[in-house]
C-alpha cells in the first residue's frame, strides 16, 4: 500500500486494512510521505524488491511505456562475515568486497547473455511476448531489467572485522561507507556495461543459514549471529543484510533511529519488519504506528508482523500458543520469514534460531 503526503488516513474504507494488518500482519506499506519518489516511480516485485523505474525514463516510452516491462534478472548475495572475517583492515575489505562485486557483475552479465538467446529461441514464449516492445527499441529483451546485487550479514562482518556489532556508532559508520561503496560500484559497473544494477537487501529466508552453515564447517572461529547458542550445539545463522541484531532490543523507535539512514541507501528494495508478540487489539493503533513512523522516518517499506498461532479445532489464537488453551491440541505457530507467513516448524534451523532469538517490539512504550 502506498502512503503519500495526502493518504486519507481517517477513511472508513480501508479500516479493515488496519484490521488485517492487526490480526495477521499481510499488508507492506510504502513510504513516500519522507522520499523523493512518487508511487508511479517504483515497482515493488516481491518481498522487498523494489525498482527506481526513474532511471527508465531517458529509455523512451515514458513510464507508462516501460515500468511495467521491468524486474530483475537475479540477485547475487555477498557473504559479508566471510569478507569481515578475513580482513585485516578496513582497506582491505574494501578490496575483498570489489573483487567479489566484480564477479558478480559477470555472472549477471552471462545470465543476461543467457535469457537473451533463451527468450530468442522461444524458451520464455509469454515473456518474449511482452517485452516484444522493449526489443523493438533496443534490439534486447532484457534491457529494462535489473542486475541486483545484495548482501547477508553485515552485523557479523562487523563482528569479525571490528569486534563491535552493528548497532554501535563504529559498526554504524563503517555499514554506512561500505553500502555507499557498493552503491558507487554498481554506478561504475551500470557506465561499463550499460545495463541497469541496483543495491538490494537480500531477504536471505534460506541464504543466511545456509551461508553461516558453511562457514561454520570450514571455519569454526568465524563469528555468527548465536555464537554462544551455536557453541551449545544450535544451528548458526547470519543476520539479514544490514540489521540490527535480532534480540537488540524491544523499543521499535530506538531500531528505527539506528536503521533509518542504513536502509536508506538501498537502490533495489528493502524492508523493515516490525515483529510483534502478538496481534494489536485495536486497529486504530496500527494506523497512528505507521502514520508516526512515516512521518519521522525515510526508511522506504514496512510490515507489521504480529506472532500468532492457529488450532486445528478452535482456529486464530493471539501469539506464540504451541498448545491451544482450551483444547490441548498441538497449533501451528505462524510468523513472518522474511516475505511471506508460514508455520516456524517448517522454516530451516537457522531460521528457527533465529526466532528463538527475536526480540519482539513494545510498541506501548512511547
Amino acid at each position: 500500500y502506498n502512503i503519500t503526503k495526502n493518504f486519507d488516513w481517517d477513511n472508513p474504507a480501508i479500516t479493515k486494512l488496519w484490521e488485517i494488518t492487526a490480526k495477521y500482519g499481510i499488508p507492506y506499506f510504502s513510504n513516500y510521505i519522507n522520499s523523493d519518489m512518487q508511487p508511479e516511480d517504483a515497482r515493488s516485485m516481491c518481498c522487498r524488491l523494489r525498482l527506481d523505474s526513474r532511471k527508465l525514463h531517458k529509455r523512451g516510452g515514458g513510464l507508462f511505456g516501460s515500468s511495467p516491462l521491468t524486474g530483475s534478472i537475479g540477485v547475487v548475495t555477498i557473504n559479508m562475515p566471510r569478507l569481515g572475517y578475513f580482513s585485516k583492515t578496513e582497506n582491505e575489505f574494501i578490496k575483498r568486497l570489489e573483487s567479489l562485486m566484480m564477479l558478480a557483475k559477470q555472472s549477471l552479465e552471462i545470465k543476461r547473455k543467457i535469457l537473451e538467446r533463451f527468450t530468442a529461441n522461444e524458451l520464455y514464449p509469454y515473456s518474449k511476448y511482452y517485452l516484444r516492445n522493449i526489443y523493438k527499441r533496443f534490439n534486447q529483451y532484457w534491457k529494462n531489467h535489473f542486475s541486483t546485487i545484495g548482501l547477508v550479514g553485515m552485523n557479523e562482518a562487523c563482528l569479525n572485522l571490528l569486534g563491535q556489532d552493528i548497532s554501535t556508532k563504529e559498526g554504524r559508520a563503517f555499514s554506512i561507507r561500505v553500502l555507499e561503496f557498493m552503491r558507487q560500484k554498481l554506478i561504475e559497473f551500470q557506465e561499463e556495461t550499460g545495463n541497469n544494477y541496483n543495491l538490494e537487501a537480500t531477504p536471505a529466508e534460506g541464504t543466511s543459514y545456509r551461508l553461516a552453515k558453511l562457514d561454520k564447517e570450514k571455519y569454526p572461529n568465524i563469528i555468527c549471529a548465536n555464537e554462544i547458542d551455536w557453541q551449545k550445539g544450535a544451528s548458526p545463522f547470519y543476520t539479514n543484510s544490514t540489521q540490527l541484531p535480532v534480540n537488540f532490543t524491544d523499543d521499535i523507535f530506538l531500531a528505527l533511529d539506528l536503521q533509518d539512514e542504513i536502509q536508506s541507501l538501498y537502490t533495489g528494495g528493502t524492508v523493515f519488519h516490525v515483529y510483534l508478540g502478538e496481534r494489536i487489539e485495536h486497529s486504530e493503533s496500527v494506523k497512528l504506528l505507521v502514520k508516526r513512523i512515516f512521518e519521522n522516518y525515510k526508511l522506504p517499506y514496512l510490515t507489521i508482523s504480529p506472532t500468532f498461532s492457529i488450532c486445528p479445532g478452535h482456529g486464530y489464537l493471539a501469539g506464540e500458543k504451541p498448545v491451544c488453551p482450551t483444547c490441548g491440541s498441538n497449533t501451528e505457530v505462524y510468523s513472518r520469514v522474511v516475505g511471506y507467513l508460514r508455520p516456524v516448524n517448517n522454516w530451516n534451523k537457522g531460521k528457527q534460531e533465529e526466532f528463538k532469538n527475536r526480540k519482539t517490539f513494545n510498541i506501548t512504550k512511547k
